[in-house]
């Protein structure tokens, strides 16, 4: 998918009703403040790189609000991982007031409301990722939500510099590329995250969010292995089973139930990308379910609806 959009095309006077409209369909709805007169400026271009969305966002001053009322009827939770390029942004959320500058970005979380706003014209790159799709790489994005993170050198920049070339070019690519390069994006993403000592930050010692970490990072990388048991896990930590336990258990989650729902999400993420052709036996096998039936069910009872209806669904929004 590819949508650009410009004010220069609208009568003046109805260039407010006409944003308003195109940022909502473009994120998620919004209700839209315009600090200025009627001469309100703005373009916007957007491009699907799999299940994510990448856009680029120039205006005049303009405040965002997310409301209560605008999550009624939203299902899918989102993030966007936003990086401001000409101005000051000013991002409120859950108590939280941030002021990201450029050279940083910032992620917002599109299931509370928040306030995001930037008085002076600024040039935003927006990376939107569904919570699926960040679960699956990600433990607990939520708590990134109003953190905001260096972009002016070592992962950081690299990330930055690659989602901008990315927007860039993404035109040229064809939607297996699109899809390559998004996962690349969430990579680096969460290199960068994981770098962050504000990240191990939990519900315990600092020594015991450590071992959580990497303890996480084993599950990560050991998901396909149907013998992953919290026993492997424990021993490929150094760590005894019962210590094993009681760290996820501070939590609030068994080590087997995280296992679980990290193959439910890698699962997820690869049903809803319109360019994986593997059957759901063969996604369910590869993310460590060794009997079929068995994945459904545990797929509906987390998402709500079997693999066969995220694929339908996923495939619907983007025709091929």
């Amino acid at each position: 998918m590819q949508a650009t959009y410009a004010t220069s095309d609208v009568p003046s006077q109805n260039r407010r009703h006409f944003w308003q409209d195109i940022v909502s369909k473009t994120y998620f709805p919004l209700d839209l403040v315009f600090p200025g007169g009627r001469d309100f400026h703005a373009s916007l271009g957007a491009w699907s790189m799999g299940p994510l969305s990448v856009s680029r966002n120039v205006s005049n001053g303009l405040l965002y609000r997310r409301r209560e009322r605008h999550l009624v009827n939203e299902r899918e939770e989102c993030f966007l991982i936003t990086v401001p390029e000409l101005a000051e942004i000013r991002f409120e959320q859950d108590g939280k007031d941030v002021r990201c500058q450029p050279g940083a970005f910032v992620i917002e979380r599109s299931h509370l409301p928040y306030e995001f706003s930037h008085h002076d014209p600024a040039a935003l790159w927006v990376l939107k990722v569904p919570s699926a799709v960040l679960r699956a790489r990600i433990s607990r994005p939520e708590r990134l939500a109003t953190l905001q993170f260096d972009a002016s050198r070592s992962v950081g920049a690299l990330f930055v510099d690659t989602l901008r070339l990315a927007g860039e070019r993404i035109a040229d690519m064809d939607d297996a590329a699109r899809a390559v390069m998004g996962k690349h994006l969430i990579d680096l993403l969460a290199m960068v995250i994981e770098a962050d000592d504000r990240v191990l930050v939990g519900h315990s010692s600092s020594v015991r969010n450590g071992h959580l970490h990497r303890c996480e990072q084993f599950i990560r990388t050991h998901l396909g292995d149907m013998r992953l048991t919290p026993q492997t896990v424990a021993d490929g930590c150094g760590i005894s089973l019962r210590y094993l336990h009681q760290i996820f258990e501070g939590e609030g989650v068994t080590v087997c139930t995280h296992i679980r729902n990290q193959r439910l999400s890698m699962s997820d993420a690869m049903l809803r990308d319109p360019g994986c052709r593997k059957s759901i036996s063969e996604i369910a096998y590869q993310w460590g379910f060794g009997d079929q039936a068995q994945f459904s069910r545990n797929y509906r009872s987390r998402f709500g609806c079997t693999p066969s209806e995220a694929r339908a669904a996923a495939r619907g929004a983007h025709p091929r």
